[in-house]
């Protein structure tokens, strides 16, 4: 499948109304669910990607990064889509990602990062939550409470250990 979103990654030469000059590794603005075990905050809803979801779709990922980050695990989430707020980002991902209509989230909070030789920009929306079930979604391979004391770095994908460090979830 190949989405019709447009979803919010500016680069150079492309550039929306108003906006007069990118960072030359341009610019993401993403919303994370991170969505602990209840009773246990370092248990963290992580999942291995399906390669035959439509994570174009879903969640902003080419073909090239699907398979690139297949094999690791990662947190629910997705570029933001033009016009989207980051609330609606949020329930867009538990509905499209997780199947769940009923998560409490709280406020997001909001942290921003530059990095790479391109001098790219991220602006990061993280949504906290809890709940004691995992539940079953085709965009998965597996999808799981991930006990963060007993994962390696090298297990995590897209630099999500970085996400769960701005919230105190990981200790690099």
């Amino acid at each position: 499948m190949t989405t019709d979103r447009r979803f919010v990654q500016l680069q150079r030469g492309i550039l929306p109304p108003r906006l007069s000059e990118i960072p030359e590794g341009g610019v993401c603005i993403s919303a994370f669910v991170v969505i602990s075990r209840r009773g246990d905050a370092k248990s963290v809803l992580m999942g291995k990607i399906n390669k035959n979801a439509a994570w174009d779709h879903i969640g902003a990922l080419d073909l090239v990064r699907v398979e690139r980050h297949s094999k690791g695990w990662m947190l629910p989430s997705s570029h933001l889509i033009f016009g989207e707020s980051p609330q609606d980002a949020a329930v867009r991902i538990l509905r499209e990602q997780l199947g769940v209509e009923d998560q409490r989230l709280e406020i997001p909070q909001v942290f921003s990062e530059v990095y790479g030789a391109l001098n790219h920009w991220d602006l990061e929306f993280v949504f906290l939550g809890e709940r004691n079930d995992v539940p079953n979604h085709e965009a998965w391979d597996e999808l799981k409470f991930i006990d963060l004391t007993k994962i390696r770095k090298e297990e995590i994908t897209r630099s999500h250990e970085d996400i769960l460090a701005h919230i105190g979830k990981w200790q690099q």
